[in-house]
């Protein structure tokens, strides 16, 4: 390896900040690095849903491969793509500071139908919305709130899903915040989705390196927020001990306030339908394995059963 970090990320304008965020922040501790870009299998494959690609790790194994290969020292990934379980031999390096982990609804066009429409959920003299996610959780939580409304599918970049809600005849569609405030794309006329719980690790930035270079752990340490990693990791955990990945609709969220974590996760069935759900207060000192533990707890309580049935519909 030579003198300057070679920062492996995917091709996309947010892909491409991310990257570039931590280049900057590594400048800042007088580390040299340079980007090097990296096509994903997500990214080429625009029209299968997630939820029918195999999903675990379709954004992330490209660069794995070119981690372990030694073509690129680091790679760069939104934490809430990369699978629970890392490849072998690739290690969690650092992870940056969360930004916002919400979700909100981007409306095509004017906003005032859509507000009546959410707001008055029960009325009768609308058309069900058109409402467009990849996302099984996000169509899952939306479903169970707004079960008369219809799911479509959309899929790319931030960027490309944007452009495909203008032209297609859809309500609106949902997107996670931070993706779009990082690229300053978030239209005005958006709505935030406080009712939605986030995907484990939304808005959070993971830094990957070999399990071996210790050298470069070191340097990407410097980059770490302590408190993102605690919180993503029990987010994680929560994921983990009940199915594993981001084609399941699991949602987590921990935040730390004063000397106390908060913790909620849910599960819902695939059509929504059914919801079991958990909250946790309690100091972080204590806070550790609150994940795996919220997550025996809720498969005890009625998850399981959901959990289950999303097994046998994947079969």
């Amino acid at each position: 390896m030579g003198n300057s970090l070679k920062i492996g990320t995917r091709e996309s304008q947010l892909a491409v900040w991310q990257a570039t965020l931590v280049k900057d922040l590594l400048q800042q501790h007088g580390i040299e690095s340079e980007l090097v870009f990296i096509k994903s299998e997500g990214d080429i494959d625009l029209k299968t849903p997630l939820y029918e690609m195999g999903v675990q790790g379709i954004f992330t194994k490209t660069l794995d491969a070119a981690l372990l290969n030694n073509r690129i020292d680091i790679a760069v990934h939104s934490m809430k793509d990369v699978p629970t379980q890392l490849a072998s031999g690739i290690a969690q390096a650092a992870v940056l500071k969360r930004g916002s982990y919400k979700d909100i609804l981007v409306v095509n066009g004017q906003s005032s139908m859509v507000n009546e429409v959410l707001n008055s959920p029960f009325t009768t003299h609308h058309s069900p919305l058109k409402i467009a996610t990849s996302s099984i959780r996000r169509k899952a939580q939306w479903l169970h709130k707004y079960p008369q409304h219809q799911i479509h599918n959309l899929r790319g970049n931030v960027n490309t899903r944007l452009q495909k809600l203008q032209s297609e005849n859809w309500d609106a569609a949902i997107f996670a915040a931070a993706g779009l405030e990082r690229i300053n794309l978030r239209p005005e006329n958006s709505i935030e989705l406080d009712w939605m719980l986030p995907a484990p690790s939304q808005g959070a930035i993971m830094v990957v390196c070999r399990e071996e270079d210790t050298d470069v752990k070191e340097k990407c340490g410097l980059l770490n927020d302590e408190a993102t990693a605690l919180c993503t990791k029990i987010e994680r955990d929560f994921l983990r001990a009940l199915l594993g990945g981001c084609s399941t609709p699991i949602s987590a969220l921990a935040e730390i306030e004063e000397d106390e974590l908060f913790f909620r996760g849910n599960i819902l069935s695939l059509d929504g339908k059914q919801k079991q759900e958990i909250e946790k207060i309690l100091p972080i000192d204590l806070a550790t394995n609150i994940g795996k533990e919220a997550a025996i707890e809720l498969l005890q309580n009625g998850g399981q059963a959901i959990a289950d049935n999303i097994r046998n519909a994947a079969k």
